[in-house]
C-alpha cells in the first residue's frame, strides 16, 4: 500500500504559515534601508560642519593656553561737504538709528567697512560698533565737522573660528547654518541610535557602551565639576 505524506493544516485565517515571519524580515529590511540613507545622508551634510565644532571645541576649551596677538588699525576720513547736513548737530535727544543712507554708503567705500548696522547719536557724536567673529571694530563720526575715526582689531584665524563656534557677531546666515546643521546632527544620532537598536541582538556591547556614554559625563557633571 502507497503511503503518503501527513497533510500540512492550513491556519484558520487562510495565510501560509510563514507570511508573519515574512512580514517582520520585509519591515525590518525596509528600516534598515531607510536608516542607512538617512544616516549617511545626514553625515554628508555634518562632516564639514563635525570637523569644524570638533576643532574649535578643543581651542575653545584650551583658550587660555593658546595666545593670540591682537592686530589694531586706524583709520581717518573726513566726510564731504555735501553729506555734513545730513549728521549736523540738533537739539534731539540721544538715539539709536542707522547711519543716513548716502552717508552709509559713502564711508563703506571710503574705508571699507559694513555700515549697515545701528548707531548711536549723541549731541557731538555718531558711534557706530562694528563687531565681527575674531575682531571688533568701530567707526566715529564728529558731528560739527564730519571727521571720521575707524578702529578695527583683529585677533586671528583661530579667534575667528571660535566666534563662529559660537555663533558670536556672525550674522543671520550663519545662524540659520546652524540650526540647519543641529537638525541635520539630530537626525544623524537618532538614525544612528535605531540602527543600534535594530543589530543589538547580535551585539551584546551595544547598549553597554552607549549607556557608558551616558554614565561618564553624568559622573563628571555631578561629582567633578564644580
Amino acid at each position: 500500500m502507497q503511503e503518503y505524506p501527513p497533510a500540512i493544516a492550513k491556519p484558520s485565517d487562510g495565510s501560509k504559515p510563514d507570511a508573519k515571519p515574512r512580514a517582520r524580515k520585509s519591515r525590518r529590511a525596509f528600516w534598515l534601508k531607510q536608516l542607512h540613507t538617512w544616516h549617511w545622508m545626514s553625515s554628508a551634510i555634518c562632516l564639514i560642519g563635525l570637523l569644524l565644532f570638533t576643532i574649535t571645541g578643543i581651542t575653545l576649551n584650551h583658550a587660555a593656553e593658546i595666545e593670540a596677538e591682537p592686530v589694531t588699525s586706524e583709520r581717518a576720513a573726513q566726510l564731504p561737504a555735501n553729506l555734513l547736513p545730513a549728521v549736523a548737530p540738533d537739539d534731539a535727544a540721544d538715539a539709536k538709528k542707522p547711519l543716513p543712507a548716502r552717508v552709509a554708503v559713502w564711508i563703506g567705500k571710503e574705508l571699507k567697512v559694513a555700515t549697515s548696522g545701528t548707531a548711536e547719536w549723541s549731541a557731538d557724536e555718531i558711534y557706530l560698533a562694528l563687531p565681527r567673529p575674531g575682531g571688533d571694530g568701530w567707526v566715529s563720526i564728529d558731528r560739527a565737522t564730519g571727521a571720521i575715526t575707524s578702529e578695527e582689531t583683529s585677533r586671528g584665524a583661530i579667534a575667528w573660528l571660535n566666534d563662529l563656534h559660537k555663533g558670536r557677531n556672525s550674522g543671520t546666515a550663519w545662524k540659520w547654518f546652524i540650526d540647519i546643521f543641529a537638525g541635520a546632527c539630530l537626525i544623524f544620532a537618532l538614525s544612528g541610535l535605531f540602527l543600534l537598536q535594530l543589530h543589538a541582538p547580535k551585539r551584546r556591547s551595544t547598549w553597554p557602551i552607549v549607556g557608558a556614554g551616558l554614565v561618564i559625563p553624568a559622573i563628571l557633571a555631578v561629582y567633578f565639576i564644580h
